[in-house]
């Protein structure tokens, strides 16, 4: 897949996207036109009640599902006319995902876990293991680099998965509810590490029903059945990064590596 980029095109692009699952009456339509554009740097809370087809844009947005119609661009790269193997590269290259349930492989090492996207990326074994503890050091667990994810606590597996998620320096962090098996101080850590990330320069999308994980962000996006009824920038909390955030652009300068350089 040839990928051109283009500086100012926006990280993603959504234009009156729809998607409807089944047909005739009873088809149901989970999202109806909407439309949403996301630029480098900027962290978007996108926010509804269950049915309100949040999840179903997380889907599209993670391109682990298609719209029914409208058109959704990548750092400037058409979705619409990527087959299978195109998309699965994207993916790979493009986008960093964090889920609820942290899904990291039993019985690898945090180390392991975090390397998985660049073996799947062809990386050299080298590389590969420069990366994952420099990524895992970003989100403070140098010190738990061989521990397997039933010796980490919640909090702790998923900075495992944010490292993992930081390791191909996408152009997108995409988060599903990242916070919802967390306790609170579990939680504010890693909402701590996402806002430091940001503040680096990470593009980062977050999903989430909580008002509270939502104001860590600089715009609130709120879905209600399938439509898009909010679309507000909020008050930016003028805090520093934490200090292992200061050499993020680490990530993606490497050639040969899919996240910069001669990789993409």
């Amino acid at each position: 897949m040839t990928v051109t980029l283009q500086e100012t095109a926006p990280v993603l692009e959504v234009r009156a996207v729809t998607k409807t699952y089944g047909t005739g009456d009873t088809a149901v339509r989970a999202l109806r036109g909407v439309s949403l554009t996301v630029r480098h740097g900027d962290y978007v809370a996108i926010m509804g009640a269950s049915g309100s087809g949040k999840s179903t844009l997380m889907n599209i947005l993670g391109c682990l599902d298609i719209p029914t119609d409208g058109t959704y661009h990548v750092d400037g790269t058409d979705v619409g006319v990527l087959d299978e193997r195109q998309l699965s590269i994207l993916r790979n290259r493009k986008i960093g995902f964090v889920f609820q349930s942290f899904n990291l492989i039993p019985r690898m090492s945090a180390l392991a876990n975090v390397e998985l996207p660049l073996a799947y990326g062809g990386v050299g074994a080298a590389v590969r293991r420069r990366r994952a503890l420099a990524a895992l050091d970003q989100v403070g667990l140098s010190d738990r680099v061989h521990h397997e994810p039933n010796e980490l606590s919640g909090g702790q597996q998923q900075r495992v998965a944010i490292a993992r998620a930081l390791v191909t320096a996408p152009s997108l962090l995409l988060a599903d509810e990242p916070t919802g098996n967390l306790d609170t101080a579990s939680t504010t850590e890693v909402l701590r590490i996402m806002d430091g990330l940001n503040a680096s320069g990470r593009t980062i999308v977050l999903i989430t029903h909580e008002d509270d994980v939502a104001s860590h962000a600089k715009r609130v996006v709120r879905l209600v059945d399938g439509q898009v009824v909010e679309d507000r920038r909020q008050a930016e909390v003028e805090d520093p990064p934490p200090r292992h955030f200061e050499q993020a652009g680490y990530f993606g300068d490497e050639p040969g590596h899919p996240g910069g350089g001669a990789g993409r």
